[in-house]
């Protein structure tokens, strides 16, 4: 199947209250591997973009000034995601403003009409409860390079995941050489993967209630600590 990984950035934390998407991150996915076809867009707002928003993703309403609105570009974007399966992460936040944004516009298509709709956070999650499972924590965990992502971008975010996405969904819990099997075929070392389930081990999962308790527990920690808390994608998640 066709998998769309995408991101948006917006004017603020909540479309209820009128914020708009001023950026469109998407890059596509075949066979688990990008295709290098991508969709990439700026967003001129109806409103002004609130200054702890600003901090996290950079972008300011003059560079929007002369981008189009969401009507002019809402056709080439459901022709770009049509028929895929989209992986967002804290899926819940960019369908909430993608969908806002459409019947605003006067469309009556919904994102769940025309596509189907994977939220990575809930994988990290379920593979990993109790632990921080926003993109930054995910790419520490699983290796990937993230150092260039000073700013949150929705194309360069959705880049990441892709990797995040790819590295959770790959069955991989470690990465060790096999004691016994350190043959080589060529050049390159055999590589066995082990996982709980290959050990025997148990594996034990928090209930619903004990990882949203754990989840406020941590955004407290991240409050106490400033920084990019100040405001995040459905706060940590991202």
């Amino acid at each position: 199947m066709r998998q769309i990984i995408l991101d948006t950035e917006t004017t603020g934390l909540e479309w209820s209250e009128g914020h708009n998407i001023i950026e469109i991150g998407c890059v596509e996915m075949q066979r688990r591997r990008l295709t290098g076809n991508h969709y990439h867009q700026y967003v001129k707002p109806d409103r002004e973009i609130d200054q702890e928003a600003m901090a996290v993703h950079g972008i300011t309403h003059e560079f929007l000034e002369d981008k189009p609105r969401f009507k002019g570009i809402a056709d080439e974007f459901l022709e770009f995601i049509r028929g895929a399966e989209l992986i967002i992460h804290n899926a819940t936040f960019d369908i909430g403003f993608i969908d806002a944004e459409l019947e605003r516009n006067g469309y009556a298509v919904r994102v769940a009409d025309i596509c189907t709709i994977t939220d990575s956070l809930r994988l990290a999650r379920s593979k990993h409860p109790g632990q921080k499972n926003n993109l930054n924590a995910l790419c520490k965990r699983y290796g990937i390079d993230n150092s260039h992502r000073e700013l949150h971008g929705a194309l360069l975010d959705s880049e990441i995941l892709a990797d995040v996405y790819l590295a959770l969904t790959g069955g991989q819990t470690s990465l060790l050489l096999s004691d016994h099997a350190e043959t080589q075929e060529g050049d390159v070392a055999i590589v066995k993967r082990v996982g709980a389930e290959s050990l025997g081990l148990p594996v034990l999962l928090a209930t619903d209630a004990e990882i949203e308790a754990h989840e406020l527990f941590l955004d407290r920690l991240d409050k106490s600590a400033g920084g990019e808390c100040l405001w995040r994608k459905a706060v940590s998640d991202v």
